[in-house]
């Protein structure tokens, strides 16, 4: 049994195929993403002068060979700092404990720099030298300000912090994200010094605030007494007055009102006056507008209507005659048109005709008269043919006449044919001279001659 092979096409399909996935695959193991928590370091040969190639979200191709990869990890990272004996601008020796929280920087020259630095430490390793470099530059800006700019002034102590620890923090590719200073103490308790002294002065200003209170509360309780009598008598003298003011309004608001409801009730009365007499005229115009529309409206409707009815049939009629007119116009233009075209048809073919019998007007109309002489002859014929001939009859005595040549049936036929119109006489009506070969007719009656 012969196994049946497979085409060439097909062969070459599968091949392709499988060379499609398995580059894909191929593709798919060297293509690197970076989750959003890490950083994606691929370092070797990456193009220029450059010797890390840093990514923070998306992906790239890692060449084998020539290229590896490995991650920074971005989790924030909190050290503590208990900082002690640190030297203050005034020379007095404070305790600063804090806490720092760092991470890896996310921009491209800080991500560099950790790619360079950071890459094979672990977090031990990296938190310890993170904490020597906030230790001394901690330490540099507490000598940097006094004891009451520390203690009191904790924004500008904290951006002082800043300003000195991130910039070392960047160079090994960490940043700064938060500060937090727990209690600043002194080894000679000056901050403490401070702090009582604040509050033994807040205490006297205290004490001293609650003497002027009280006696500003006893002044203010005799200038509150002697107000309200004051206020008392003349509240009651404003009272007795307002009430005696209250009814001289009273009077002078009725005496007012009466006359104001006089004066109403006589414009009432005028009003309505005026009120009866307008509604008796608005109902004789009422009765007048509705009289018009009951007969003149109608009628002034008829009328428009005939006026449009006689305007419409004037100008239908109008519009009729102008139609025929045009109709008419263009049926004699179409014939004049007809009638010139043939008129000219025939010109042209007269005057072929013409130069066609060498420019001789005799023969050209000759020719024209032979095409019809059939259809003259045929009207020769026509007007002979109702005559009724029942009997012919010969008598035949065989007179002299046959010495001459014939019978009497011979010349009786003879001249039967001479009384028709001769062949001759036809053409001589229409004008024309048949040729020499047909004979000639003598000036005498005789006898038709042939060459």
């Amino acid at each position: 049994m012969q196994v049946p092979a497979i085409p060439f096409l097909t062969t070459s399909v599968v091949f392709f195929l499988l060379f499609i996935f398995s580059t894909l695959y191929f593709l798919a193991k060297l293509y690197r993403r970076c989750p959003s928590n890490k950083i994606l370091v691929v370092y070797g040969r990456v193009g220029g002068s450059r010797t890390v190639m840093c990514y923070h979200g998306g992906g790239t191709f890692v060449w084998p060979l020539i290229q590896g990869c490995t991650y920074l990890d971005l989790t924030p990272r909190t050290i503590h700092i208990p900082l002690k004996g640190a030297l203050s601008h005034q020379n007095i020796r404070v305790n600063v404990p804090s806490t720092f929280t760092v991470a890896i920087g996310l921009t491209p020259d800080i991500m560099n720099n950790a790619a360079i630095r950071l890459l094979d430490l672990d977090h031990r390793s990296i938190e310890s030298m993170a904490t020597e470099i906030i230790i001394g530059q901690l330490r540099l800006t507490v000598a940097s300000l006094r004891i009451e700019e520390i203690n009191q002034d904790r924004e500008r102590f904290l951006e002082s912090i800043k300003k000195n620890i991130e910039p070392e923090l960047h160079k090994i590719g960490l940043t700064l994200l938060n500060v937090n200073i727990t209690d600043i103490t002194d080894e000679s308790q000056y901050i403490e010094s401070i702090g009582q002294k604040a509050s033994a002065t807040a205490v006297n200003q205290a004490k001293v605030d609650v003497a002027e209170q009280e006696k500003q509360g006893d002044i203010g309780k005799a200038l509150a007494e002697k107000d309200r009598r004051i206020s008392v008598a003349s509240f009651h003298a404003e009272a007795v007055k307002g009430e005696n003011d209250s009814k001289a309004q009273i009077a002078l608001a009725n005496a007012i009102l009466a006359e104001k409801e006089a004066v109403a009730s006589q414009k009432s009365q005028v009003a309505k006056q005026q009120a009866e007499a307008e509604i008796q005229k608005a109902r004789a115009l009422a009765q007048t507008e509705l009289l018009a529309a009951d007969q003149i409206v109608p009628q002034e409707v008829a009328k428009k209507k005939i006026e449009i009815e006689a305007a419409a049939e004037a100008q239908k009629k109008i519009l009729v005659a102008r139609g025929e007119a045009e109709a008419i116009l263009s049926l004699k233009e179409a014939e004049a048109q007809g009638i010139q075209k043939l008129l000219d048809a025939k010109a042209q073919g007269y005057r072929r005709l013409v130069e066609a019998c060498g420019n001789d007007a005799q023969s050209a109309s000759t020719m024209l008269l032979i095409e019809k002489l059939e259809e003259i002859v045929k009207l020769q014929a026509e007007a002979i043919s109702n005559i009724k001939i029942d009997k012919i009859t010969v008598w035949d005595s065989g007179s002299a006449d046959s010495a001459k040549g014939g019978s009497s049936t011979a010349n009786f036929l003879n001249q039967f044919v001479k009384s028709l119109p001769a062949l001759h006489d036809v053409t001589a009506l229409a004008g024309l001279q048949l040729p020499p070969y047909l004979g000639k007719i003598a000036q005498e009656e005789a006898p038709l001659k042939t060459k």
